[in-house]
């Protein structure tokens, strides 16, 4: 199991790798203690049957530039393949200001080619690869070194079967002629906003019932300044305080350090210095919002008209849609999808590009009352009207 610790290692590395179709990559990370994930680990391997094409790259390692593989990741004639790809993307954006192209996620490659609604690795390994993984150093500290020969053992398995994964969904893909749907698929996960969090629009993401105007400005400052201060520390934002503790501090409204005192939720670190200060501002600031700029709830859903029929049979064919086509249902329409068709509306996801041809189309024709549904033995069909 070969380690590399150095630039020229990685450098001689991804020039062999450059000359592949695709590599295969996966990382170990901490976040437990940081906002942004501490990478620790990145694991690499290109075509071929054993391990002696996969190695491990310490980026903890003194002196290490990860540049060269940044080299690769733009190097448009490698694809580059991920499972569940997006917190891997997420570190490398952080890091690098760059996402890998192109990009391969072989979940979503999976639920398109019929292995159902989780496709895990551990999954399609079993049932592609025919081998078994040992789970027992996913959950060990990735920071510490040395590694142990089992965190080593368990890190190359996820680039090494990977190989296999990819091979057999890229075949079935363009065997299906579906690879043009996991590229549409792509698209969100190579999009930077995908990777950003604006501070301003953290308040979005809190739990509330207080639909009032002047609560909800108390809240958002609240939020922007928590996510604000996490990000520049770089510690989780609940470290800073807690969502339950953001919302009473909205509802009491706090003016001094002593009303701090008496909140039950409150850390104690955030009762003074400097999230104490920030607490204060933030409470001030959303108080002085004018009425005209309070921010107001999103009661869109609250707001649908949703026939609970029409709903109710959308379901029935998303679910004949996705069996006929072996495609996993939450990949063709969500639940919200299904209650907005329903309500009337027409700017859905499920509604455009390859969900379109596979299942909005007679979504809407239903809606119209054009086509029905029967039962036949164990399958849905539509019939026209």
């Amino acid at each position: 199991m070969h380690t590399i610790t150095t630039t020229d290692a990685l450098a001689e590395y991804c020039t062999r790798a450059a000359a592949h179709p695709y590599v295969t990559v996966d990382t170990e990370f901490l976040r437990e203690r940081t906002y942004y994930s501490q990478l620790c680990l990145v694991q690499l391997a290109y075509p071929g049957d054993g391990d002696e094409t996969a190695v491990l790259v310490d980026p903890l390692a003194d002196g290490l530039s990860l540049e060269p593989l940044y080299e690769l990741f733009r190097d448009e004639n490698v694809v580059k393949v991920f499972h569940a790809a997006r917190q891997d993307l997420e570190i490398f954006y952080v890091d690098a200001g760059l996402i890998p192209s192109p990009l391969f996620d072989t979940q979503v490659a999976a639920m398109v080619c019929g292995f159902g609604e989780q496709a895990g690795y551990e999954t399609l390994v079993k049932r592609i690869a025919k081998a078994q993984i040992d789970k027992s150093s996913r959950f060990t500290d990735w920071s510490r070194r040395p590694l142990s020969d089992a965190q080593k053992t368990y890190a190359l398995a996820d680039v090494t079967h990977l190989r296999k994964v990819y091979e057999y969904l890229a075949r079935e893909l363009k065997k299906t002629g579906r690879d043009k749907w996991v590229a549409e698929e792509m698209a969100v996960l190579t999009n930077p906003e995908t990777y950003i969090t604006h501070p301003r629009d953290a308040w979005q993401r809190i739990k509330t019932r207080n639909n009032s105007g002047r609560f909800l400005s108390i809240l958002r400052a609240l939020a922007e300044f928590r996510e604000a201060y996490a990000q520049s520390r770089n510690v989780p934002r609940n470290r800073v305080y807690k969502d339950d503790a953001l919302v009473e501090l909205a509802s009491t409204k706090p003016t001094s350090v002593q009303d701090l005192g008496r909140s039950r939720l409150l850390l104690r670190e955030a009762r003074k210095g400097d999230i104490a200060d920030g607490i204060l501002k933030a409470v001030a600031d959303g108080q002085a919002v004018p009425a005209g700029e309070q921010p107001e709830p999103d009661l869109s859903r609250e707001k649908l008209q949703v026939n609970p029929a029409v709903a109710d049979l959308l379901r029935v064919l998303l679910k004949g849609a996705a069996d006929r086509e072996g495609v996993a249902s939450k990949l063709i329409a969500t639940a919200s999808d299904l209650d907005a068709i329903a309500a009337g509306q027409r700017d859905v996801p499920a509604l455009s590009g390859w969900r379109r041809d596979v299942f909005g189309h007679e979504a809407l024709r239903l809606c119209k009352g054009e086509i029905a549904l029967r039962v036949k033995g164990s399958t849905i069909e539509t019939v026209e009207l």
